[in-house]
């Protein structure tokens, strides 16, 4: 389990080279990959939470205990995200001057927590583990793309910028670390973190990667959206017992 979670953390690490290579391509084709590689993150994280991580987590936990954590966690990552963004209440010069730093703080624990929340899945089963790293590489680099955007918009020169993202990727070689070692110290902490892992995600999907995809006022790429994000949950499915 520890060399899957080394291994599998190092490789989304190492997304921020793809994302620098993707900014590359024409701004029309990196829209479009980037918004299916959004629908299809969505999907999997909505079909991880409750195919997987809650039912695992009733029968260890009893059905009221795991709801109310669910709620707990999706709260906590509420918080979460509202304490990085503090900074957009600020004037429009103190923003662009502190939001390079704040972005990377956000970036780095938003990453050391999805490093816990890969060990936390893998400690239960390697194809729950698989899926969480599937659902979060997919969000990953996107995010990856506007982090990078972001540190550019702040003034940072394209190479700072990259080497900055590459790493504060890091951070989540240390998170999956940390959650290994707690999950084998600390066996009955496996429940809650696929707790955590489970509001986490609904979290992520329903206010982070869903919003954006609900933009879009074509058509035909409306249907292409939900179809992925259909296949999303699907693929989760396909890994039930």
């Amino acid at each position: 389990m520890f060399l899957y979670i080394l291994i599998i953390t190092i490789l989304i690490s190492s997304l921020s080279y793809i994302a620098l290579l993707l900014l590359n391509l024409k701004r029309n084709l990196l829209h479009d990959v980037t918004d299916y590689l959004i629908a299809l993150s969505a999907g999997t994280m909505i079909g991880t939470a409750f195919l997987h991580l809650i039912p695992e987590s009733i029968p260890l936990l009893g059905g009221e205990n795991t709801f109310v954590l669910i709620l707990i966690s999706f709260l906590f990552f509420f918080i979460i995200e509202k304490a990085i963004h503090w900074h957009h209440s600020h004037n429009s010069s103190e923003y662009k001057n502190t939001t390079g730093h704040m972005n990377l703080i956000g970036d780095a624990l938003h990453n050391f927590i999805d490093g816990i929340l890969i060990a936390g899945t893998f400690a239960i089963d390697i194809r729950l583990g698989v899926l969480t790293s599937l659902s979060v590489a997919l969000h990953e680099l996107p995010q990856e793309l506007g982090d990078y955007g972001v540190l550019i918009h702040a003034g940072w020169g394209k190479i700072k910028a990259l080497k900055a993202n590459i790493l504060v990727s890091v951070t989540m070689i240390f998170g999956g670390l940390l959650g290994y070692f707690l999950s084998t110290l600390f066996g009955a902490i496996i429940p809650y973190l696929s707790i955590i892992a489970a509001g986490g995600f609904i979290y992520i999907s329903a206010s982070d990667l869903i919003p954006q995809l609900k933009s879009e006022n074509k058509i035909i790429r409306s249907i292409f959206h939900i179809g992925i994000f259909s296949l999303g949950i699907l693929l989760t499915y396909a890994f039930r017992d």
